[in-house]
């Protein structure tokens, strides 16, 4: 069965889930942003954490009022009161609206019925669900990232429990391939506010890391591994530090000058963490990959002196992107 729905959000609204549709990849075949799937899968991953907030947030208050010497009839209308005009005042008072067809089925279509029959007392479907999406973006992305990826998440903790080995496709490869993995952490990336899966792959034996939303076709197998002591380790430091890569990490001296370090107090986003400063140079123990990436975007105000590979890199960098200028 398949239904559409007219619902009405505010831009804000709308731009925020679009920007998690877009960074958790719900992408049409033409790659523009898949908005549609992406409420569906949140609507049914989110619709029972929501209700059940809900319903304890309405009774706390309810009882708050009670204990205050209200009756119980009066506290139940009041509880409302407080609800609709303060906590979701904003959403009300937004009169900047723009409709939006949500075409929903399956699993989606349920639970709209689910609402539409036993949850709109006092209020529209639309709201009701303008109310469940500005809940959602409320909770920080990592953990939005849970709920989007819910089946993926409730695989790998169970995994992770019973120390079984997983395979998966990521869509950062051929779809052909298939990873197999020892799980041992997942860590949630500061930066990006997202999360990664730090493993121990079977076929290389060599620590990997996968961003969790980019993983399907999880499968928990039946086979066990035993917990290396080492990797355990190596992965938790990596976990606390850089869970986006598990590459090796290196020694390198990077040359900054006054405006280079307004760029590093600025430039948070996947910035390393510093071991020492003297005077300019400032030391680093991290992996290339992610150094490359960070300090490539400072032009002449970050000059990499060791190691002479990476120097090689964001050289090479500047050398071939200066000749396509020039042509």
């Amino acid at each position: 069965m398949t239904e559409k729905y007219k619902i009405y959000l505010s831009e804000d609204t709308k731009t925020r889930l679009i920007n998690d549709a877009e960074l958790f990849e719900f992408i049409k075949k033409d790659e523009s942003v898949n908005l549609n799937a992406f409420l569906k899968t949140l609507i049914v991953n989110y619709f029972e954490r929501y209700r059940h907030d809900s319903a304890d947030l309405r009774a706390n208050i309810q009882q708050d009022l009670e204990e205050a010497s209200i009756n119980s009839k009066d506290a139940a209308i009041l509880a409302d009161k407080i609800i609709n005009n303060y906590i979701k005042s904003d959403n009300l008072r937004d009169g900047k609206n723009s409709a939006l067809t949500l075409t929903v089925s399956g699993s989606s279509y349920e639970v709209l019925k689910i609402i539409e029959n036993n949850l709109l007392t006092d209020t529209s479907l639309s709201r009701y669900l303008k109310d469940m999406f500005n809940s959602y973006l409320s909770i920080p992305r990592n953990e939005r990232e849970a709920i989007i990826f819910k089946d993926t998440y409730e695989d790998i903790q169970k995994a992770l429990k019973s120390h079984r080995i997983i395979t998966f496709t990521s869509t950062s490869s051929s779809p052909k391939l298939v990873f197999s993995v020892e799980p041992y952490i997942i860590a949630p990336s500061k930066e990006e506010q997202c999360n990664y899966l730090l493993c121990n792959e079977r076929k290389s034996g060599k620590p990997r890391t996968f961003r969790i939303s980019r993983l399907r076709n999880v499968f928990v197998t039946p086979d066990t591994f035993s917990v290396d002591p080492s990797i355990q380790k190596e992965l938790r430091e990596k976990a606390t530090r850089s869970p986006h890569s598990v590459s090796s990490n290196v020694q390198a001296v990077v040359r900054i000058n006054e405006y280079g370090v307004k760029k590093f107090k600025v430039i948070t986003k996947n910035r390393p963490i510093v071991s020492k400063i003297e005077g300019n140079l400032y030391y680093f123990d991290w992996p290339e990959q992610q150094l490359e990436d960070y300090f490539i975007r400072f032009g002449r105000d970050a000059l990499v002196l060791k190691p002479a590979s990476l120097k090689e890199k964001i050289r090479k960098y500047y050398y071939y992107g200066l000749r396509e200028y020039n042509k």
